[in-house]
């Protein structure tokens, strides 16, 4: 220990003599160790930006839509096989669905006096609010009877808002969406941008009156079916009892491909997870790239450190270093380097984290084990790539050595 700690003090002052030198033989060792801790601290701040943003939309949510392919393998041109009555069958039928609501779409220009806006019209019925955990800022839903008579009502997202209305408040005022004018009776809760997709950029609707001005739609058909689970842990069942239910519905024989697509809010979870840890890993080859870049400058660095200090290794070996003690030195000296280098990095990535943080709104932190894989991984490159220069000094004659000039 003593010899280590002797090691340590020499290279330490090695480094000081040559500052600039040794300050530009780490900085690819911190460029490497930063570019390590920024990228999985980024990999995990998306992932858990993606788990928040689909957590947005609901909970236990399974989406069903139409699938193109018919049972005789031929190419439908419509969704016209999916309606409303599938939704209350496989809500009678399975014990594993809670909920559902009825999905339709299109896009309109929205006109409020001087005001105009093109943005996403949604059909729906009272249960799409609650399914989607999305709550009022004003106002609140229509009711049955609007439902049941397809009443000209409405309610606005907050960028719809914005753009028709400024920061006045729209309950009770009449917009002309398309060519029909409607009245605004609840105004939404904010819920931001989800995949790219601006959540409050829409207005909902009931879904009959949706159909027959907007879409044109057979009664009762719908562009999917969002059905919500008992819990997170009878999903599968309740996509089991789905596709069970809708297979009887449409006549579709068993072992026939169904027309009908079912996804989960696990399986977006699922890829949305797979596509990170690939990005990931991609990323961290790269920065895995610049350490060896790093460990590569270290060595270069230490074979010019023992030529210049040939004469200083004789002289230590003629009052009595042996191999060890000079293999020690320089092997010491290189891990020391390659330390400095990934504690800089480690500071440095702890900076751009947080302005990364600050700029996106994630929360983001370095990650322990990237820490601890970072600075083990730098000493690591020390040892490796300082042994053979470390190996060359104790090998030197010390009578060469000494003539050395």
């Amino acid at each position: 220990m003593r010899r280590i700690f002797v090691a340590i003090r020499i290279a330490l002052y090695a480094i000081q003599r040559n500052l600039l030198r040794a300050s530009l033989t780490v900085f690819g060792i911190l460029i490497g160790v930063a570019a390590v801790i920024i990228v999985t601290a980024l990999g995990a701040g998306a992932r858990d930006s993606v788990g928040h943003q689909l957590e947005s939309i609901g909970t236990n949510l399974i989406f069903v839509r139409p699938d193109r392919a018919v049972v005789s393998g031929a190419r439908a041109k419509g969704n016209g096989r999916m309606t409303e009555e599938d939704g209350r069958a496989v809500l009678r039928e399975s014990v594993s669905v809670a909920a559902f609501h009825p999905q339709i779409g299109a896009r309109a220009l929205v006109v409020n006096g001087d005001s105009n806006t093109s943005t996403s019209l949604l059909g729906s019925n009272m249960s799409f609010f609650a399914l989607h955990n999305w709550g009022f800022a004003r106002g609140g839903a229509w009711d049955e009877h609007d439902e049941a008579t397809k009443a000209k009502v409405c309610v606005l997202g907050q960028t719809v808002r914005n753009h028709l209305f400024g920061n006045q408040d729209p309950i009770g005022h009449v917009i002309r969406v398309g060519n029909f004018p409607y009245t605004v009776v609840g105004l939404l809760e904010p819920k931001g941008e989800i995949f790219g997709n601006d959540q409050d950029d829409v207005i909902i609707m009931p879904i009959g009156g949706m159909r027959s001005r907007f879409v044109h739609a057979a009664p009762g058909q719908v562009n999917n079916l969002v059905f919500a689970s008992t819990s997170s842990d009878t999903t599968d069942r309740a996509v089991a009892q789905i596709t069970s239910v809708l297979r009887q519905r449409h006549h579709i024989a068993e072992g026939a491909p169904p027309d009908f697509e079912i996804q989960t809010q696990k399986d977006m979870q699922s890829v949305q997870g797979a596509i990170y840890v690939i990005l990931t890993v991609l990323l961290v080859a790269v920065a895995g790239i610049s350490l060896v870049v790093g460990g590569i400058g270290i060595m270069n660095i230490m074979l010019v450190s023992v030529t210049e200090r040939t004469r200083e290794i004789g002289i230590r070996m003629a009052i009595g270093a042996r191999e060890a003690d000079i293999r020690t030195q320089f092997l010491v000296e290189a891990v020391v380097l390659s330390l400095l280098g990934g504690l800089a990095g480690v500071a440095f990535g702890g900076v751009v984290i947080s302005g990364i943080a600050r700029v996106l709104d994630w929360k983001m932190g370095i990650d322990p084990a990237a820490l601890v894989v970072s600075v083990l991984v730098s000493a690591a490159i020390g040892i490796g790539f300082g042994f053979f220069p470390a190996r060359r000094a104790s090998r030197l004659d010390p009578i060469e050595a000494l003539r050395h000039e």
